[in-house]
């Protein structure tokens, strides 16, 4: 097969990939390939790997659905979605990158379906040497994950995981499970086919770039490191906002999960535990999920009087963003009118360890915000007396460092600065980074990063079982709370502001305030 004639340095990913970890040729079973993750993300980001010279000659991407296709209609479906964004050399690269990719027709509760996969597999490691090297990618509703799991070691399609080569790797899309329970039972069903170490569960929070440089940004400046704790830091706020709501009848679905399942469960305590994380040894990859499990063990144990405490749920009324009138929450399609789903979460915690005990942490996420954003901000305490006029419109004014997770891509860090003139007042003042201005190229996509991992057996930006459940544990004291007779129900908020009342007077108690996105 043709390669494409791609300059290396056209690729930020090729630049830090040393030769001697190119991925081994291997197939890539794709579950859900005629599913909007699959189309939005999964292949163009596949298509960008090969693109950029990331994938291995030897490849091919197995597209496993119920449709009566063959490989011609496969490749003519991907063209048209690719086609757009597909970048101004796509018709050269397309035809060697379309060879690649096969069509499987078959349904996950039929046997002889797998057997046709087994198949179609040893017939791929014969006409594009794939060596028998097997990833099953389950971008498939979560309810399917266990059959699935199940055909494969039914059918003999994954390996002893004990053996080097050749190897299988199974990937599961979020969520896994809906609480603690569930949870706990998917790993045991999964851990009757698989071993740990073959499954990757995905977060594609943890491919993003931004998300990454937590772990350089603090253990690889010396000046950070010493002020990462108790004693200096007032206080942590994550944020991660979202304008849109449940449009593309998203709301059916939505409604089973709300912004703890669907948000903070994952994707916000991925963030919180790069931030609180002790260094780990090395960058091995246990070595740094045991430290981030570390953090998510020292979460609070919170009875249901906590939970009402400390954490604010909401819903939105009917509002605007960016002049454009939207319905309420309970007026979207597909949630029920009497739903206490909510599509607001702020939350204040502590941590138990010796690092952060006494620092708050203050999260919050939401539907029908005014814009979209995430970001972590350190707040870091002020001086012990002022000696100076300060003219700032926060009182909570102070060293703030910011570190911008999407969109506009970077850090900032706030710090005082004497105004010109003969009076002794300070001005707040800023130094900003960007990724897209420093490094000249953006930060690459998320999938491109986790699938390139995938190949190269890393999990280190995977979330092991034990973070699940760690996780999960302490979400689950709080859906659980939320279900007793005496829960208050979710307060509420309009659409295109910046949250309910009371999510305002949970920071305030300690004398701070949120943050001006």
């Amino acid at each position: 097969m043709a390669e494409p004639t791609i300059a290396p340095e056209s690729n930020p990913l090729r630049q830090a990939l040393p030769r001697s970890r190119a991925p081994e040729p291997c197939a890539l079973v794709l579950f859900g390939a005629t599913g909007d993750l699959a189309h939005r993300k999964l292949v163009p980001a596949l298509y960008n790997l090969y693109r950029g010279g990331n994938l291995p000659a030897e490849c091919a991407v197995v597209c496993f659905g119920r449709r009566d296709w063959t490989d011609d209609d496969l490749r003519k479906e991907y063209e048209k979605s690719l086609a757009k964004d597909g970048g101004p050399d796509f018709a050269q690269v397309w035809p060697a990158f379309a060879e690649r990719l096969v069509f499987a027709s078959g349904t996950f509760d039929d046997p002889e379906s797998f057997k046709n996969l087994k198949a179609k597999l040893e017939e791929l490691d014969r006409t594009h040497g794939t060596k028998g090297n097997r990833i099953f990618y389950l971008a498939v509703s979560p309810e399917f994950f266990e059959q699935i799991i199940g055909q494969l070691g039914d059918a003999d399609l994954v390996y002893d995981w004990q053996q080097d080569s050749p190897w299988s790797r199974v990937v599961i899309e979020k969520p896994f499970g809906h609480d603690l329970e569930s949870a706990r039972a998917l790993s045991r069903s999964t851990s009757r086919v698989l071993d740990e170490s073959q499954v990757y569960r995905i977060d594609h929070y943890l491919g993003k770039e931004t998300v990454q440089n937590i772990l350089a940004f603090r253990f690889g400046n010396s000046i950070f490191e010493p002020i990462w704790n108790r004693r200096h830091v007032a206080s942590v706020q994550i944020t991660v906002a979202e304008e849109v709501g449940m449009s593309g009848g998203r709301g059916a679905y939505y409604d089973t999960a709300g912004a703890l399942r669907d948000m903070v469960q994952n994707h916000m305590m991925q963030l919180l535990s790069l931030v609180a994380m002790e260094p780990p040894v090395d960058l091995s990859a246990d070595a740094v999920r045991s430290e981030k499990v570390k953090v998510l063990q020292a979460l609070p144990h919170w009875k249901p009087e906590d939970v009402y405490r400390n954490v604010v749920r909401a819903q939105y009324t009917a509002g605007s963003i960016e002049g454009e009138e939207v319905p309420g929450y309970l007026q979207e399609k597909g949630v029920p009118p009497d739903s206490h789903t909510a599509p607001y979460v702020a939350m204040r915690l502590e941590l138990n360890t010796w690092r952060w005990a006494g620092v708050p942490f203050f999260l919050r996420t939401g539907k029908r915000l005014p814009k979209r954003a995430t970001e972590i901000a350190v707040q870091f305490r002020r001086p012990p007396t002022e000696l100076f006029d300060i003219e700032s419109e926060d009182d909570t004014a102070g060293n703030q460092l910011v570190l911008r997770i999407q969109p506009n891509e970077g850090a900032s860090l706030t710090f005082a600065a004497k105004i010109p003139g003969s009076r002794r007042r300070l001005q707040e003042v800023r130094m900003d980074f960007r990724y897209g201005t420093a490094f000249a190229v953006p930060p690459p996509e998320a999938y491109e990063r986790l699938l390139l991992d995938v190949m190269l057996g890393d999990p280190t930006l995977f979330t092991r079982t034990d973070e699940v459940e760690n996780a999960w544990r302490f979400i689950t004291s709080i859906l659980d709370a939320w279900e007793l007779p005496d829960a208050p129900p979710p307060d509420s908020y309009v659409a295109g502001s910046w949250g309910p009342e009371a999510a305002d007077r949970l920071v305030k108690a300690d004398g701070t305030k949120w943050r001006r996105l």
